[in-house]
Parts: C-alpha cells; structure tokens; sequence
C-alpha cells in the first residue's frame, strides 16, 4: 500500500500537466487562427490606422521648412519676429530649389492665411541674394526680405508656420466641424461659403435616417409576410429578395435611371393613373436618391428582420387573443416587442451602410445631394488633400463606431429586463 502511495503522482504534478496540456491547446487554436488574423491586420487594422494618424498628422511644412519651424517652434505671436526666422526661411527655399517643397508647404500655408504661395513664390525667384547668403547676418536678411515684399514685416504669415511647426495638427478635425484656429492660437467658426461640412454631415445623416425609416416601413411587413409562409415558399421568396445582391450596383443604378426619367415607366405610370398631369422631376435630386438608397438597401432590414420573426412562436399572440385581447393589441404588445432586436439590427446595418454611399448620390443627385463620401473622394482623387479626406473618414468612423456602442447597450438592456 505505501508503495502505491508513493508512486502516484501528487495534486501539483496533475496541475502541471493539465497546465501543459491547456497551453498546448491554445497554441494550437492560436495557430489556426494567426492567418486570419494577419489578413485582418493587413487590409484591416493597419489602414483604419494609417487613415487616424493621417487625420492629425500634416508633414509637409516641417519636412519643407525644417529650419524655419524649429526656430518659431517656441515662438508666441505676442513677441516680434527673430531674425532668424528670416535666415532660416531663405535657407529653407534655397535648399528647397526647384524640388517644389516650398510651394507645397506654401500651398498648405495659403488655405490659412490668404497670398502664401504668392508671397513663397516670389520671394523664391529673387534667391539668392548673392553668392554667400549663408554668411549674411539675420537682420539684413529682414530687410532684403521686407524689400521684395513687405508683408514679410506683417507677424500673421509667421504665425501660420508657427501653428504647424508639429508634425501633427489638429486643424483637418476643425476644418470637418467649420472650425478654425485663429492667428492668436484660439478656435472660431469657419463664417459664409466656406462654412460647408456641417450642412454636409446634417444632410448625410438626414438621408441615412430617412432611408433606414422607408426600408423599415418596406421590410417589416415583407419579413412578417415571409416569416409566415412554409418552410419551402419563404426560402423561395428569400432568394428573389436576395436576387440584387447578385447584380451590380452600377446595373441597379442605371435600371432606376431608365425607370425614373421623364418618359420613364414611372412616370407614365403616375400619369396613366392620375396621380399627376405632367411628369415628376425624379432625377438628379433628393427622391431620386432616397429611392434608389432604399431599393438597394431594403435587403439589409429584411434579413434581420426575418431571421428574428422565424424564432417568434405564434403561440404567444393566439394565447393573448384567446385571453380577450384585439388581434392588434396581441400584436403590438406582444408580438412587435419580441421583433425588436431584428428592427434594431436592420436599422443598424441599412444607416451605417447609407453614411457611405457614394456612387448613388453621384449619378442620381445633385449638387446639393452629395453625401460625405463624395468630398472624401473629391479629396483623395482631385484636391489630393489626404490630411482632410482621412479626417472625413475618421468622422464616419467615430460615428459608426457610437452608433454600435448604443446598439449595443440597448440590446444587453432589453436582454437584461427580459
């Protein structure tokens, strides 16, 4: 018996080895997940961070003007300017030369104060003053440079260079709210036409919501229409709702172009009805843009929507009718508050989907139609504005990511109270 005792193995060895045996395990689970992950990271992960830090960074002054930025980097805008802010300017366009660097930064630094790249360029073209301009001494230098223009003399072109002497600004972020910080450091309303991205946002987010709330209007009786057929008649009905996912989206677009033009088959049929004497303007405005949102969206909700109401067991509606209740109070008091999660999902899915469009608005909407999408591509594609195009997204983004974070919080609750 001792003999048995002694060569059993003891609690801590047991421990050990179920340690080894769960570290095993979860290696194992680790490498067959790692290439999914990697590919996540990759065209995931790294460019939504690559689009943040773009949002607040702006290196094109300090990598253009290195040496003018180091010396008003302490600066304050209260003070006069150094002479050797001066020196370090003419060397920095001197060595800058024909590589265009200074009209680059000049041309960052004129979206703040008005006639920079003038004021670059032609001081660019009268460089260098002479064969040995590095052994000038600063305050000639001032004079030479108040010479060619006296807006050199002036303290509010310093003060820009001064504002973006970082690497990293925060004046894209402003900029998506109409703000804009001042040549005294403080932050004010961005006033008359270039007051834009507030109208912009407000009409990307009316459009989304009227969107969401016509695909639920739509999708809600459908999916309970569906959710009430045989097993083998709403499979078939589902696949005819998921029939345009199976066409392009240009096709889908084109096809309500035909349909909503004024001699389109909509019009001719408002017409042929009596609705209107005339055709309708159902093209290139808000309509034609909510329609064709809607049309292509409309899957989205349904699919939430008609996965929830499957689970719904219609007893609990015969149950309330057989206790004396209305078909439509059993209706909205116990079955509509079992769909909700589906509504909630489906509405998610068709708003955050709908603050990105892009195409849609395009071909079908006008000028005063276009969502943020648009502007982030008219900057990455045409402006080349990278600083303002990821700040756009990064807006989205947040908001996408608030919208998720109330989802959720919503849902646990209604968890948590059922």
């Amino acid at each position: 018996m001792s003999t048995l005792i002694q060569t059993s193995p003891s609690s801590t060895e047991i421990a050990r080895s179920l340690k080894r045996v769960n570290l095993r395990r979860h290696f194992m689970a680790l490498l067959l997940v790692a290439p999914l992950a990697l590919f996540n990271i990759a065209i995931f992960v790294l460019p939504v961070v690559s689009m943040l830090m773009r949002a607040v960074e702006s290196p094109e002054i300090v990598d253009s003007l290195p040496s003018t930025t180091a010396v008003l980097r302490h600066w304050s805008p209260k003070e006069p300017v150094p002479d050797d802010a001066y020196k370090a300017m003419m060397l920095d366009i001197e060595r800058n030369g024909a590589d265009n660097d200074s009209g680059k930064a000049a041309g960052r630094l004129n979206t703040q104060v008005e006639g920079f790249r003038s004021l670059v360029s032609k001081t660019a073209d009268k460089l260098p003053f002479d064969e040995h301009d590095d052994k000038l001494l600063p305050k000639d230098i001032r004079s030479r440079f108040v010479e060619i223009d006296a807006r050199w003399d002036d303290p509010t072109y310093w003060a820009a260079i001064a504002r973006n002497s970082s690497r990293y600004t925060s004046q894209y972020l402003l900029a998506t709210a109409d703000l804009r910080r001042q040549p005294d450091g403080s932050i004010a309303s961005v006033s008359g036409r270039a007051s834009a991205y507030q109208d912009v946002f407000g009409r990307t987010f009316l459009i989304a919501m009227c969107v969401t709330l016509a695909t639920l209007v739509l999708g809600y009786p459908l999916a309970y229409w569906i959710s009430k057929m045989p097993t083998s008649r709403a499979n078939l009905v589902m696949v005819l709702v998921l029939l345009p996912f199976w066409t392009s989206i240009l096709v889908r677009i084109s096809s309500w172009v035909v349909l909503l033009q004024g001699s389109g088959l909509v019009n001719q049929m408002l017409m042929a009805l009596g609705v209107t004497n005339h055709p309708l303007a159902l093209l290139f405005n808000r309509p034609g843009v909510l329609i064709s949102m809607t049309h292509i969206l409309l899957p989205f909700a349904i699919l939430p929507l008609y996965s929830v109401m499957r689970a719904v067991s219609p007893t609990y509606v015969k149950a309330a009718i057989s206790l004396g209740s209305h078909p439509f109070g059993a209706f909205w008091k116990v079955y509509f508050p079992q769909t909700l999660p589906g509504v909630g999902a489906g509405a998610l899915l068709v708003f955050i989907s709908a603050l990105g469009y892009y195409i849609t608005p395009a071909l079908l909407g006008g000028a005063g139609d276009q969502m943020v999408s648009y502007y982030i591509a008219y900057f990455t594609n045409v402006a080349l504005n990278w600083g303002m195009a990821c700040a756009l997204g990064a807006v989205l983004l947040l908001v996408t990511l608030i919208l998720f974070g109330v989802y959720r919080r919503i849902v646990g609750t209604n968890f948590r109270l059922n």
